[in-house]
């Protein structure tokens, strides 16, 4: 660990606790039975108790140790004081104890903008298929997802009691990705992962048009990158607005760490820049490898149906 440590990773080593503290908290309350179920817009966009308490504790850890930061998050919370048994200020050693990439080191914290899903995959968490959640920090810099920390709390539940849960990953453009194996699908195989609860025609068909050997239907933009990066699928594709910035931004840095690409249908970059508009509106297209052919796949009725940002 050198003597002052860039911001940049600073901050990754803070995400990590406290993304551990918040995947403790979606787990206390899922165990309370008291989930705080409300409906946002409608019965396949919920929020839960969860989702509250663990946007809380990020927003309020974060900004605490990097008062500079801009930190946009999910959930549309009143202002109200943060309890202190929520707050966070440990941090991940590890991270610490390796060197900056050369282009991050002299960044300042008011430069960096920290997307943040507090609980990702609600409908499922709500619905008992708990290896679809994950808790998102994704950190951009100039338009650009340039870190990332992934949780997932109920890692190993399906071991059963005495099981311990969860696990946490963590990427840095430049540097890698760490907190899990990478590995790919054979080459011989196309499996894609899709949307579990937002499908359509139009879906269906991009789908369809990729000439897949399997479709998975799972819930959770962070859970489908980890499909990408674990050998479990080849691409993510999703033809229709709905996933969000704080859905892709940690999940892109760290698949693109391990030479990956997430775009949109059209092959274009999002940006995570703290004035963009918050939805992926021209959908998500995102492989491990020959993320191009992937892109010439897409039917022309699904281009013209999802206006590229």
């Amino acid at each position: 660990m050198s003597g002052n440590p860039a911001v940049v990773m600073r901050l990754v080593a803070s995400a990590y606790s406290v993304a551990e503290k918040a995947g403790a908290i979606v787990r206390k309350v899922l165990h309370s039975g008291e989930l705080g179920i409300v409906e946002k817009t409608g019965a396949n966009d919920l929020q839960t108790l969860a989702d509250r308490l663990a946007q809380q504790s990020i927003c309020a850890s974060l900004s605490r140790r990097f008062p500079k930061i801009t930190i946009i998050g999910e959930e549309d919370l009143p202002a109200e004081e943060v309890k202190e048994d929520l707050i966070e200020l440990g941090h991940f050693d590890e991270v610490l104890q390796k060197n900056c990439p050369e282009e991050f080191r002299s960044l300042k914290e008011e430069e960096l903008v920290v997307w943040v899903d507090p609980l990702d995959g609600t409908k499922e968490y709500t619905e008992g298929l708990l290896d679809n959640v994950t808790v998102l920090i994704g950190i951009a810099y100039g338009g650009r997802a340039i870190a990332g920390v992934i949780n997932q709390p109920f890692y190993n539940y399906q071991l059963g009691a005495g099981a311990v849960l969860g696990r946490t990953m963590w990427a840095v453009l430049g540097l890698g990705a760490f907190g899990f194996q990478l590995q790919e699908v054979p080459g011989d195989k196309r499996i894609v992962t899709t949307t579990r609860s937002h499908s359509n025609k139009v879906v269906t068909d991009c789908v369809n048009a990729m000439e897949p050997h399997e479709v998975i239907r799972v819930g959770g933009a962070g859970n489908k990158i980890i499909q990408l990066v674990e050998g479990r699928a080849s691409a993510y594709v999703f033809a229709s607005p709905g996933c969000k910035k704080w859905d892709t931004c940690a999940p892109e840095a760290i698949l693109h760490a391990v030479g990956g690409k997430l775009t949109d249908m059209h092959g274009n970059a999002y940006r995570y820049d703290a004035d963009v508009q918050h939805m992926n509106s021209a959908g998500v297209l995102a492989a491990l490898s020959n993320h191009d052919y992937y892109v010439s796949r897409v039917p022309r009725s699904v281009l013209q149906a999802l206006k590229t940002d």
